[in-house]
Formats: C-alpha cells, structure tokens, sequence
C-alpha cells in the first residue's frame, strides 16, 4: 500500500527479494528499499518457500567433515535459487500490487457506489456543493430521518450560522380539526444585502429540497428560510432584511435648525 502510495509510477518496476517469514519476527514487512534500482527485501516466503522440503537439498548434504564449508556451500546454493526465482516473486508482487491500488480505488468509491446502487443518487454528477456535503450522511438517514434537532443542527453546519427551530401544527383552513405537524427552521445570518440574501436563498434550494426529501417525513409540513440575526447591542447596524427584498435601512435625518429636513 505504501509503495502505491510513495511511488505511484513506479508499480511494474520494483524487483523484489523474499527473505522469509522468519525475518517478521524482528523487522518490518518491507525490509529494505532501493529507490534507484528499483529494489525491495520483504520479510515474506517467496516461491522458494513453497517447494517440499528435500527437492532441492539432501540430508547428508551436513554430515561427515567440514561441516562449516558444506554450510556455506548450502547457503550459496540458497542465494542462487533465490535469484532464480526472483522473477516469479516479482511477477506476483506486481499482481498484488494492482490488486492493492483497484482494492483502494474501490474503498474509494464506496460511498458513491453506496450512493448510487441504493439511494440513486449520483455524487459524481451533483453540481451543489451543500447537497454534496449533506449527501455523505445519506447511509444512516433511517436513523435520522424525523430528527428536527438532527436537521438544525445539519444546517448550521452546512450554513455556518446559527438555526432557531420551531413546531407546531398546520392548517389551510381556519380550524384545527385537520392539520399537518409543522417544523420551521430560520438561518439567522446578519447583514446580508438584498443581493446576497437573493444569492443565499438560491444557493440554499437545492440542499431544502434534498432535506425535505431525505430528513423530513412525508406528512410534516417544512419551512427553511434566512433571516436576519438579532443584535442586541444595535438591531439596525444600518440594514436589516426582513424577507424577500424588503430591506429596513437606519438613514440619518437633518434637524430642523439646519433648515434641510430631508422625507
């Protein structure tokens, strides 16, 4: 993984030497690396290790004299057929190592492939950044689905501003023998101008429309709207936006003794 990671062009040129599991219990998995020529040590058994025992030695080859130099004839012998079968140890890593990057790929477009085999919803292709954002959380909305205090706090996420939430009922009649639950949510943003509460409102319909099809049950009547955030210290601080392009300005207003009254 951290070869694909480190050295992403380089996935078909590493040449690999197997030294055994053995080397596991005192080290790393990766050994040693050479980055100009390309080489690796794994502590892994490498094709040698799967050949039966006995193929390729003989159990007398350490009995009789000079058992010291029959060892080190053994252990040359050994770094021979470790060179020869470094080909298919490499030929393999290779194979593992795309394994690696498509299993990565695919861990990486899990929630898109979530997204869209059971919720068709194509991540890829929303152009909304907010909807993109909510869109993450759409694997656990049956267990946030009718949180009212869930969904506040979602668009003060989302919004980076602070959300009063409201509930009640709703009627269309001036009765209340029938009637829907209602929630209302009002982002209190402070000092927008007409363009910018405009631009806002805009910008925020598609993520409303995604909330009320996602997060709110069927049968709650929902209101998502700005408006602007209370001062104490100054309710005016020069403009206020009241809804839609109603605007409330503070303008200063000439004495009479100046004589330049202005309506």
């Amino acid at each position: 993984m951290l070869l694909n990671y480190l050295y992403p062009e380089m996935e078909n040129e590493w040449i690999v030497q197997s030294k055994g599991t053995f080397y596991r219990n005192y080290n790393q998995d990766l050994l040693w690396l050479d980055q100009k020529d390309h080489k690796v040590q794994l502590a892994r058994d490498g094709f040698l290790k799967l050949l039966p025992e006995g193929l390729l030695t003989k159990n007398s080859d350490l009995q009789g004299e000079d058992v010291a130099q029959k060892f080190k004839e053994l252990e040359w012998r050994k770094e021979l057929l470790n060179e020869t079968f470094a080909p298919f140890d490499t030929y393999v890593f290779h194979k593992k190592l795309t394994i690696e990057r498509y299993t990565s790929d695919l861990l990486q477009k899990k929630l898109e492939y979530v997204l869209k085999t059971y919720f068709d919803f194509d991540l890829e292709s929303e152009t909304n950044p907010l909807v993109k954002e909510a869109a993450v959380l759409l694997p656990f909305v049956s267990m946030w689905r009718g949180d009212f205090g869930f969904v506040a706090n979602l668009l003060s996420a989302l919004m980076d501003c602070e959300v009063e939430r409201s509930e009640g009922r709703y009627s269309h009649i001036d009765t209340t023998i029938c009637w829907l639950p209602e929630v209302r949510y009002r982002l209190l943003i402070p000092g927008l101008t007409a363009e910018e509460y405009k631009s806002r409102t805009e910008q925020m319909q598609p993520l409303i429309a995604f909330i009320k099809e996602w997060f709110i049950p069927f049968d709650v009547r929902c209101d998502i709207c700005i408006r602007e955030h209370p001062d104490v210290h100054n309710p005016l601080h020069g403009r206020i936006t009241l809804n839609y392009n109603t605007e409330l300005s503070s303008q200063h207003v000439e004495t009479e003794e100046e004589n330049n009254i202005k309506i």
